[in-house]
């Protein structure tokens, strides 16, 4: 195959939905999905939560199988990562001398996962998960008879890890660089009671923790060193610090960007016929102020890939989506509406004690968020709260007898 009217690059949540989409939508041009994955589209979610912990087969977390994509006329080139874009030509250039020429380029590589630049973040036993493959080295390494584990980065891909690894009986250090686990994403009332959840499981969370160097032996870790100088011996040490836009070939190709490539309210980057999606692509978004963000989330990739869908088959509408996620750690569902960021104000809804609570983010009264824990209704309810940009009052939002909905 040298050309297709659609190309995907990715064929994460958001590459394999924008085929999807497009099918969906009635468009019968060919689609071609360029990844370097060598499966069939996953979901990305579980790799830190049952799929890790075993509870969950691959065939569990594929997006469609097989058939689906060949009843659906969908080619999926697996095992190529992109290397050049020529915008002029309309066509893409991979490693491996294969070229294939676009009508449409839709950009949804989403990212690599960061490791800390630090002596030892090589070795063998050093793991990221990001995706399949990752997965399954640390599951062969746990497998293996590791029993010790320290994880750098308590945001939400480090504490599933630790979750999962306390339930395998493993010993698990975490170390975050701030004062606060989840501080990026949410408010103190939320990073203290996982703090507290984490160590009650057994995990030794350190606060305020920098981390200097990986030592080991041959090629494997031992221990990691802290700046302070203290050494925590280590079978696996995982990275879980976040990720680095996938974005090189564009930027070359001269579309714009910088953390992430710049895309308008339809998802287009400044380059023709070149959309992207994703993690990796930045927006102006609405529940965030009109501020330029990234949202590394299934929704956001979703969502963006039927915007972009839409706008290939001439029915273009503006990105417009509420954000949400969750996160699984133990017996605990966290389900998170909106956006937190530039909150001045917070009302706690029921009792951390009782392990079901919700966290409500306002910004001069108005609801721009929820962090709902084992409150399935509050989150549901909830949305229409950060729809509506509501104002509301603190006593009437922390009432737990009130649901939500009456507010409105």
């Amino acid at each position: 195959m040298n050309h297709a009217d659609v190309v995907i690059v990715g064929s994460g949540h958001g590459g394999a939905q924008a085929a999807i989409a497009l099918r969906q939508k009635g468009f019968a041009g060919s689609i071609a999905v360029l990844t370097r994955d060598k499966e069939l589209p996953y979901e990305r979610p579980p790799l830190s939560k049952d799929y890790l912990a075993g509870e969950k087969p691959f065939e569990k977390i594929q997006l469609r199988p097989e058939k689906f994509w060949a009843d659906k006329e969908i080619t999926l080139l697996s095992g190529r990562t992109v290397t050049l874009i020529d915008a002029a030509a309309k066509q893409v250039e991979c490693g491996d001398d294969y070229a294939i020429g676009y009508g449409s380029l839709i950009w949804a590589a989403g990212g690599n996962a960061r490791r800390l630049p630090c002596p030892g973040a090589d070795f063998r036993n050093v793991h990221t998960i990001r995706g399949r493959a990752d997965t399954d080295r640390l599951r062969a390494d746990i497998e293996g008879g590791a029993k010790r584990a320290v994880i750098v980065g308590g945001g939400y891909i480090g504490l599933e890890a630790a979750a999962v690894m306390r339930k395998l009986d493993i010993e698990v250090t975490v170390l975050e660089a701030q004062d606060r686990v989840l501080a990026r994403v949410a408010g103190p009332d939320l990073s203290d009671f996982y703090a507290a959840e984490h160590r009650a499981h057994g995990v030794d969370l350190r606060l305020n923790a920098q981390l200097e160097a990986i030592l080991g032996e041959g090629d494997r870790a031992t221990a990691v060193k802290l700046a302070d100088g203290e050494e925590i011996p280590a079978d696996i040490v995982v990275f879980g610090v976040g990720i680095v836009p996938s974005i090189g070939p564009l930027i070359a190709a001269g579309a714009a960007g910088s953390n992430g490539v710049d895309v308008d309210d339809f998802c287009r980057t400044s380059l023709e016929d070149v959309y992207a999606i994703g993690d990796c692509a930045a927006h102006a978004n609405d529940f965030a102020g009109g501020a330029v963000i990234r949202l590394e989330s299934v929704q956001n990739a979703n969502d963006m890939a039927n915007v972009v869908a839409a706008a290939i088959c001439g029915d273009a509408k503006p990105y417009h989506a509420v954000p949400w996620f969750w996160s699984n750690q133990y017996d605990l569902r966290l389900q998170t509406v909106g956006l937190s960021l530039g909150y001045d104000a917070t009302v706690l809804r029921g009792d951390p004690a009782e392990r079901s609570f919700t966290v409500v983010y306002l910004r001069e009264g108005r609801v721009l968020a929820l962090d709902c824990v084992n409150r399935t209704k509050d989150y549901a309810q909830g949305r229409k709260l950060v729809e509506a940009g509501l104002v509301a009052a603190p006593e009437d939002l922390a009432d737990i007898e009130r649901p939500l909905k009456e507010l409105l």
